[in-house]
């Protein structure tokens, strides 16, 4: 049978987010996200959380793009000017020239696991900002906490390195990158009995999961479970101004929250889920 995730990450980071997460399970079909550990709205996306049963919620391992949740002087190799590195090429070419010690990795990625532990919030599954979980290293201490939390199911983002319209060089190096560490991340996950939808879809670097992204997605599913990645939040210059990202959120968020993609999915017999049901 054919089965479907929407996930918004970046839940907690700003309220604008998770208004849109909370009117996605509302109205459309989106009922699974990631709460990011430092976020600024993240008391709210945790009340949130909590009176809507409809929604699975993930842990959205972070350590770029945003602020620690540890003490600078705990973790002073995982920080640039005082904060996290600015973004995944960064951290990866500091972390693969030795600059980043895994110590420091595994001293803030087990603060986050506390934090999210005194919500108590039941959680289903781990990913990562900007996927950093993929990387060799950084997998094996995320799986190491995510098991001892209970946790036994995580992203895989095996994406196709030709998804979405652009041909910026970059983004598609990105894209093959991931690709790699993904195929990695599948087999260490595997051998540590982690559990995983088995497809997946969604912009990795570039334009934005539209309303016809996702029609085109769903006519066109696989069987088993494909996950779809989405960023969706009521505004865009707010989220851009702090994300540093020129995307059109308000779009992912007309796709999660659409009636028409609710009745598409019914039409099809496609059940709609969550982490929880793999």
């Amino acid at each position: 049978m054919k089965k479907i995730i929407l996930n918004a990450d970046d839940f907690g980071r700003h309220i604008k987010i998770n208004e849109a997460v909370k009117k996605s399970v509302e109205t459309g079909a989106l009922r699974s996200a990631t709460l990011m550990p430092a976020g600024l709205a993240f008391d709210d996306a945790v009340n949130i959380a909590k009176t809507t049963p409809a929604l699975g919620v993930g842990i959205h391992l972070t350590l770029v793009d945003d602020t620690p949740i540890s003490p600078p002087e705990n973790i002073p190799t995982l920080l640039k000017d005082g904060k996290f590195y600015p973004n995944y090429m960064e951290f990866l070419k500091a972390y693969l020239t030795g600059k980043i010690k895994r110590e420091d990795i595994k001293t803030e990625l087990a603060a986050q696991f506390e934090k999210m532990s005194r919500t108590n919030l039941k959680f289903t599954h781990i990913d990562s900002h900007q996927h950093l979980h993929h990387a060799p290293g950084i997998l094996e201490i995320a799986l190491n906490l995510a098991k001892k939390s209970g946790i036994n199911k995580m992203r895989i983002s095996h994406t196709s390195i030709f998804t979405g319209e652009s041909t910026n060089i970059k983004q598609f190096i990105g894209r093959a990158g991931l690709f790699s560490l993904a195929k990695y991340a599948y087999l260490v996950g595997k051998k540590n009995n982690f559990k995983f939808p088995e497809n997946f879809t969604g912009i990795v670097a570039g334009e934005a999961v539209t309303e016809d992204f996702l029609i085109n997605e769903i006519k066109n599913l696989k069987e088993g479970a494909t996950e779809v990645m989405m960023h969706p939040a009521t505004v865009n210059d707010e989220i851009t101004a702090i994300s540093n990202w020129q995307h059109d959120f308000v779009a992912e968020f007309k796709a999660a929250s659409s009636p028409k993609i609710v009745e598409l999915l019914k039409k099809d017999n496609v059940e709609v889920i969550n982490y929880n049901d793999i």
